[in-house]
Protein backbone atom coordinates (compact mmCIF):
# COMPACT_ATOMS: atom_id res chain seq x y z
CA UNK A 1 0.00 0.00 0.00
CA UNK A 2 1.23 3.63 -1.10
CA UNK A 3 1.75 5.45 2.11
CA UNK A 4 -0.03 8.76 2.71
CA UNK A 5 2.10 10.43 5.28
CA UNK A 6 2.96 13.29 3.97
CA UNK A 7 2.51 16.01 7.42
CA UNK A 8 -1.39 18.39 7.13
CA UNK A 9 -2.21 20.78 9.16
CA UNK A 10 -5.51 20.76 10.87
CA UNK A 11 -5.76 24.85 10.92
CA UNK A 12 -9.28 26.62 11.98
CA UNK A 13 -9.26 28.20 8.11
CA UNK A 14 -8.98 24.75 6.48
CA UNK A 15 -10.13 22.34 9.27
CA UNK A 16 -10.12 18.99 8.55
CA UNK A 17 -12.07 15.22 8.68
CA UNK A 18 -11.38 12.01 7.13
CA UNK A 19 -14.25 10.13 5.36
CA UNK A 20 -14.53 6.48 4.61
CA UNK A 21 -17.03 4.79 2.17
CA UNK A 22 -17.44 1.05 2.81
CA UNK A 23 -18.58 -0.28 -0.41
CA UNK A 24 -19.57 -4.10 -1.30
CA UNK A 25 -16.33 -4.20 -3.52
CA UNK A 26 -14.24 -1.79 -1.92
CA UNK A 27 -13.14 0.46 0.88
CA UNK A 28 -12.22 4.36 -0.07
CA UNK A 29 -11.01 7.03 2.05
CA UNK A 30 -9.69 10.49 1.85
CA UNK A 31 -8.55 13.41 4.02
CA UNK A 32 -11.46 16.53 3.73
CA UNK A 33 -10.79 20.08 3.75
CA UNK A 34 -13.94 20.63 5.37
CA UNK A 35 -13.50 24.75 3.84
CA UNK A 36 -13.69 23.35 0.26
CA UNK A 37 -15.56 19.94 0.37
CA UNK A 38 -11.51 19.10 -1.56
CA UNK A 39 -9.78 15.63 -0.34
CA UNK A 40 -6.66 17.37 1.42
CA UNK A 41 -4.48 14.02 -0.19
CA UNK A 42 -5.29 11.60 -2.74
CA UNK A 43 -8.04 8.90 -1.99
CA UNK A 44 -6.84 5.83 -1.30
CA UNK A 45 -9.27 2.65 -1.53
CA UNK A 46 -8.57 -0.94 -1.02
CA UNK A 47 -10.30 -3.73 -1.87
CA UNK A 48 -13.53 -4.86 0.57
CA UNK A 49 -11.79 -7.79 2.82
CA UNK A 50 -13.83 -11.69 2.31
CA UNK A 51 -15.90 -12.66 4.11
CA UNK A 52 -16.44 -8.62 4.93
CA UNK A 53 -16.91 -9.49 8.44
CA UNK A 54 -17.09 -6.54 11.18
CA UNK A 55 -13.36 -7.27 12.13
CA UNK A 56 -12.29 -7.42 9.07
CA UNK A 57 -13.37 -4.10 7.89
CA UNK A 58 -12.25 -2.49 10.67
CA UNK A 59 -8.84 -3.36 10.36
CA UNK A 60 -9.12 -2.07 6.32
CA UNK A 61 -10.48 1.04 8.04
CA UNK A 62 -7.61 1.47 10.53
CA UNK A 63 -5.17 0.58 7.87
CA UNK A 64 -6.60 3.40 5.68
CA UNK A 65 -6.50 5.92 8.70
CA UNK A 66 -2.97 5.07 9.39
CA UNK A 67 -1.42 5.52 5.85
CA UNK A 68 -2.45 9.11 6.37
CA UNK A 69 -0.39 11.56 8.83
CA UNK A 70 -3.88 13.29 10.96
CA UNK A 71 -3.66 15.07 13.89
CA UNK A 72 -5.23 13.15 16.54
CA UNK A 73 -8.14 15.51 17.09
CA UNK A 74 -9.35 14.96 13.35
CA UNK A 75 -12.58 12.99 13.29
CA UNK A 76 -13.80 9.89 11.03
CA UNK A 77 -17.03 10.01 9.39
CA UNK A 78 -18.01 6.49 7.92
CA UNK A 79 -20.74 6.18 5.14
CA UNK A 80 -21.94 2.43 5.48
CA UNK A 81 -23.92 0.80 2.78
CA UNK A 82 -27.05 0.11 5.40
CA UNK A 83 -29.51 2.08 7.25
CA UNK A 84 -27.66 3.09 10.70
CA UNK A 85 -29.85 4.05 13.94
CA UNK A 86 -28.72 5.80 16.79
CA UNK A 87 -25.06 4.00 15.55
CA UNK A 88 -26.54 0.87 14.96
CA UNK A 89 -26.34 -1.45 11.52
CA UNK A 90 -30.34 -2.89 11.99
CA UNK A 91 -29.75 -5.15 8.96
CA UNK A 92 -27.65 -5.49 6.22
CA UNK A 93 -27.31 -6.77 2.36
CA UNK A 94 -24.01 -5.73 0.63
CA UNK A 95 -21.88 -7.16 3.65
CA UNK A 96 -21.29 -9.85 5.97
CA UNK A 97 -24.92 -10.82 7.78
CA UNK A 98 -22.94 -10.49 11.33
CA UNK A 99 -22.88 -7.07 10.92
CA UNK A 100 -26.65 -7.11 12.33
CA UNK A 101 -26.76 -5.38 15.72
CA UNK A 102 -23.37 -4.26 15.04
CA UNK A 103 -22.90 -0.75 16.73
CA UNK A 104 -20.30 1.02 13.96
CA UNK A 105 -18.61 3.97 15.53
CA UNK A 106 -18.06 2.12 18.93
CA UNK A 107 -16.51 -0.62 16.88
CA UNK A 108 -14.56 1.55 14.58
CA UNK A 109 -13.71 4.03 17.42
CA UNK A 110 -12.21 1.27 19.18
CA UNK A 111 -10.01 0.58 16.06
CA UNK A 112 -8.89 3.74 15.27
CA UNK A 113 -8.25 5.33 18.27
CA UNK A 114 -10.46 8.30 17.07
CA UNK A 115 -13.95 10.01 17.36
CA UNK A 116 -16.04 8.21 14.46
CA UNK A 117 -19.77 9.03 13.15
CA UNK A 118 -21.46 6.56 11.49
CA UNK A 119 -23.82 7.29 8.54
CA UNK A 120 -26.05 5.58 5.56
CA UNK A 121 -23.78 6.30 2.16
CA UNK A 122 -26.82 7.29 0.58
CA UNK A 123 -27.45 9.87 3.41
CA UNK A 124 -23.73 11.17 3.22
CA UNK A 125 -24.11 11.34 -1.07
CA UNK A 126 -26.87 14.24 0.52
CA UNK A 127 -25.17 15.94 2.63
CA UNK A 128 -22.12 16.48 0.28
CA UNK A 129 -24.34 17.60 -2.34
CA UNK A 130 -26.13 19.54 0.26
CA UNK A 131 -23.00 21.16 1.38
CA UNK A 132 -20.36 21.53 -1.42
CA UNK A 133 -22.23 20.06 -4.33
CA UNK A 134 -25.68 20.60 -6.29
CA UNK A 135 -27.64 21.83 -3.88
CA UNK A 136 -25.00 24.11 -2.14
CA UNK A 137 -26.67 26.94 -0.18
CA UNK A 138 -29.76 25.17 -0.68
CA UNK A 139 -32.68 25.83 1.68
CA UNK A 140 -36.07 24.04 2.76
CA UNK A 141 -36.44 20.73 1.72
CA UNK A 142 -33.62 18.89 -0.64
CA UNK A 143 -34.14 15.12 -2.40
CA UNK A 144 -31.11 13.62 -3.38
CA UNK A 145 -31.66 10.66 -5.38
CA UNK A 146 -28.80 7.92 -6.80
CA UNK A 147 -30.19 6.12 -9.71
CA UNK A 148 -27.78 3.01 -10.19
CA UNK A 149 -28.58 -0.88 -9.59
CA UNK A 150 -31.67 1.02 -7.37
CA UNK A 151 -32.82 4.05 -6.17
CA UNK A 152 -30.75 5.55 -2.76
CA UNK A 153 -32.53 8.68 -1.51
CA UNK A 154 -31.43 11.41 1.04
CA UNK A 155 -33.75 13.84 2.66
CA UNK A 156 -32.46 17.22 4.09
CA UNK A 157 -34.28 19.93 5.68
CA UNK A 158 -32.81 23.03 5.91
CA UNK A 159 -28.99 21.41 6.19
CA UNK A 160 -30.83 18.65 8.33
CA UNK A 161 -30.93 15.08 7.68
CA UNK A 162 -33.84 12.75 7.99
CA UNK A 163 -31.67 9.99 8.54
CA UNK A 164 -32.48 6.11 6.48
CA UNK A 165 -35.02 7.10 4.01
CA UNK A 166 -35.49 4.08 1.61
CA UNK A 167 -37.83 6.14 -1.14
CA UNK A 168 -36.35 3.48 -3.75
CA UNK A 169 -38.75 1.26 -2.02
CA UNK A 170 -42.29 3.09 -2.25
CA UNK A 171 -44.95 0.61 -3.92
CA UNK A 172 -46.23 2.13 -7.16
CA UNK A 173 -48.21 0.65 -9.33
CA UNK A 174 -47.83 -2.71 -7.56
CA UNK A 175 -43.99 -2.34 -8.20
CA UNK A 176 -41.26 -1.40 -5.81
CA UNK A 177 -40.29 1.65 -7.47
CA UNK A 178 -36.35 0.82 -8.08
CA UNK A 179 -37.19 -2.24 -9.67
CA UNK A 180 -38.75 0.13 -12.35
CA UNK A 181 -37.16 3.57 -12.64
CA UNK A 182 -33.21 2.32 -11.13
CA UNK A 183 -31.10 2.95 -13.96
CA UNK A 184 -30.34 -1.16 -13.69
CA UNK A 185 -34.22 -1.49 -15.23
CA UNK A 186 -32.96 0.87 -18.35
CA UNK A 187 -30.17 -1.67 -18.59
CA UNK A 188 -32.07 -4.96 -17.81
CA UNK A 189 -34.81 -3.91 -19.96
CA UNK A 190 -33.01 -1.66 -23.16
CA UNK A 191 -35.33 1.17 -22.67
CA UNK A 192 -34.38 4.62 -24.16
CA UNK A 193 -33.92 7.63 -22.84
CA UNK A 194 -37.37 8.55 -23.30
CA UNK A 195 -39.23 5.77 -21.86
CA UNK A 196 -37.03 5.65 -18.56
CA UNK A 197 -38.00 9.35 -18.50
CA UNK A 198 -41.64 8.33 -18.34
CA UNK A 199 -41.15 6.15 -15.45
CA UNK A 200 -39.11 8.62 -13.50
CA UNK A 201 -41.63 10.96 -13.93
CA UNK A 202 -44.08 8.20 -12.59
CA UNK A 203 -41.72 7.97 -9.59
CA UNK A 204 -40.58 11.51 -8.86
CA UNK A 205 -43.86 12.66 -9.43
CA UNK A 206 -44.71 10.88 -6.78
CA UNK A 207 -42.27 11.56 -4.46
CA UNK A 208 -42.81 15.41 -5.10
CA UNK A 209 -47.01 14.71 -3.79
CA UNK A 210 -45.40 13.11 -0.71
CA UNK A 211 -42.78 15.28 0.15
CA UNK A 212 -43.11 18.83 -1.94
CA UNK A 213 -39.17 19.01 -2.35
CA UNK A 214 -38.01 22.10 -2.80
CA UNK A 215 -34.96 21.01 -5.12
CA UNK A 216 -34.43 17.10 -6.01
CA UNK A 217 -30.45 16.35 -6.90
CA UNK A 218 -30.07 13.31 -9.16
CA UNK A 219 -27.01 11.14 -8.33
CA UNK A 220 -25.75 8.02 -9.76
CA UNK A 221 -23.31 7.30 -12.49
CA UNK A 222 -26.35 7.90 -15.13
CA UNK A 223 -26.01 11.44 -14.18
CA UNK A 224 -23.01 12.33 -16.49
CA UNK A 225 -25.71 11.57 -18.94
CA UNK A 226 -27.83 13.66 -17.64
CA UNK A 227 -29.16 15.60 -20.32
CA UNK A 228 -30.56 12.72 -21.86
CA UNK A 229 -33.21 12.39 -19.59
CA UNK A 230 -33.55 15.30 -17.06
CA UNK A 231 -35.03 17.70 -19.43
CA UNK A 232 -37.51 15.58 -20.34
CA UNK A 233 -38.94 15.06 -16.61
CA UNK A 234 -42.13 17.94 -15.45
CA UNK A 235 -41.92 18.29 -12.09
CA UNK A 236 -42.89 20.99 -9.70
CA UNK A 237 -39.19 21.31 -8.33
CA UNK A 238 -36.44 22.22 -9.86
CA UNK A 239 -33.92 18.85 -10.91
CA UNK A 240 -30.46 19.02 -11.07
CA UNK A 241 -27.61 16.38 -11.56
CA UNK A 242 -25.09 15.95 -8.43
CA UNK A 243 -21.72 17.43 -9.10
CA UNK A 244 -19.81 15.41 -6.49
CA UNK A 245 -20.12 12.05 -8.24
CA UNK A 246 -17.87 9.30 -6.81
CA UNK A 247 -16.47 11.42 -4.07
CA UNK A 248 -20.20 12.11 -2.43
CA UNK A 249 -19.53 9.91 0.06
CA UNK A 250 -16.15 10.73 1.50
CA UNK A 251 -16.71 14.15 1.45
CA UNK A 252 -20.17 13.64 3.04
CA UNK A 253 -19.37 11.37 5.92
CA UNK A 254 -16.56 13.87 6.57
CA UNK A 255 -18.38 16.98 6.86
CA UNK A 256 -21.32 14.80 8.70
CA UNK A 257 -18.42 13.91 11.59
CA UNK A 258 -17.04 17.64 11.68
CA UNK A 259 -21.01 18.64 12.64
CA UNK A 260 -21.53 19.68 8.94
CA UNK A 261 -25.00 18.01 9.45
CA UNK A 262 -27.38 17.21 11.82
CA UNK A 263 -29.72 13.87 12.24
CA UNK A 264 -33.60 15.15 12.54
Amino acid sequence: MNSHKSPRTNTPDHPLAFGIDIGGSGIKGAPVDLATGEFAQERHRIATPQPSTPRAVAEVVHELVDAYDLPTEVPIGVAFPAPIHHGVIRFIANLDQSWTGVDLPALLAQETGRRVVGINDADAAGVGEVRYGAARDAQGVVLVATLGTGIGSALLVDGTIVPNTELGHLEIDGFDAETRAADSARSREDLSWEEWAGRLQRYFGVVEDLLSPDLIVIGGGVSKHHEKFLPLLHLRAPVVPATLRNAAGIVGAAAHAAGGSQLA
